[in-house]
């Protein structure tokens, strides 16, 4: 019983930090440390990207109709804007994509850290302060998908890239990039959840064929309910960013990085001395 409460409460943090730019890695590595779920480390390391599915899946109910290019209620014009769209999707998922085939147990090992993770967190959060600043007074752009040319699309696609340390966040990594060459707030959030489809199945799918399938009925029934809680929260995380960003910028996301990632360092020091 207290297994599946703490799983309840890994869902949760998966649902709400995967979608705002504070990384969902970051808080899982706090949650599980705190939590200290009574599984296996290579089923928790197998859990944590898995759950993720669940927060993809809210992306796919929300924006249906938007990602769906058979939709009987668009033109032919609607259609092809939709295709379009979703190879600019998968342009800007190559770089991520190669690197995350060839180098993703390498970089678990050596990145998923507290350390890594708390220096990423920083980093970022200083980069979204920074931008925002930049940025302030300037209009957008891109203010359409559409609009975005490869050149764009591959350069958000290599801050995607980046993402695969541990830490930095990949909604974050991707609206930093985007928000760097003009993209304007709601056009790069939209456009880092209809990214995250195709990157988070791929992440979910290698570790599930590491781990091997090979899962006892408690597992898989955790798994699914981690799933689950995954994607209410979501639901409800994407509709708040969206309401959030049409008013405010990011830099509050920023500061709060700032401030984890100090908190994870802190942890990690307390931890070190009383060991």
């Amino acid at each position: 019983m207290l297994d599946i409460l703490k799983v309840i409460v890994m869902g949760i943090v998966e649902g709400i930090t995967e979608w705002l730019p504070v990384s969902s890695t970051g808080h899982l590595i706090l949650a599980g440390d705190l939590l200290k779920p009574g599984l296996s480390d290579s089923f928790m390391e197998m859990f944590d990207v898995v759950i993720q599915l669940g927060a993809i899946m809210a992306v796919v109910v929300l924006y249906f109709h938007k990602l769906n290019p058979f939709s009987p209620k668009k033109t032919q014009k609607e259609k092809l804007l939709t295709w379009q769209m979703w190879i600019k999707v998968l342009i800007a998922s190559i770089p991520a994509g190669i690197i995350g085939v060839i180098f993703n147990d390498y970089l678990d090992a050596v990145f998923y850290k507290p350390l890594p993770v708390a220096l990423m967190l920083i980093v970022y959060g200083a980069l979204f302060i920074f931008v925002e600043n930049r940025n302030k007074g300037k209009r957008p752009g891109i203010t359409k998908i559409s609009e975005l040319s490869v050149t764009m699309l591959l350069w958000i696609g290599v801050f995607q890239m980046l993402a695969l340390i541990p830490g930095t966040s990949r909604s974050g990594a991707t609206i930093v990039g985007a928000l760097m060459i003009g993209v304007a707030r709601e056009t790069a959030a939209e456009f880092t959840f209809f990214l995250a489809i195709p990157a988070m199945f791929g992440a979910s799918l290698l570790k599930l064929v590491k781990f091997g399938f090979h899962f006892t009925g408690t597992e898989l029934g955790l798994l699914l309910l981690g799933c689950l809680v995954s994607f209410a929260v979501s639901v409800a995380a994407i509709r708040f960013l969206m309401g959030y960003i049409r008013k405010n910028d990011f830099k509050v996301f920023g500061y709060y990085r700032i401030a984890l990632g100090v908190l994870i360092i802190i942890a990690a020091l307390v931890k070190t001395v009383m060991a």
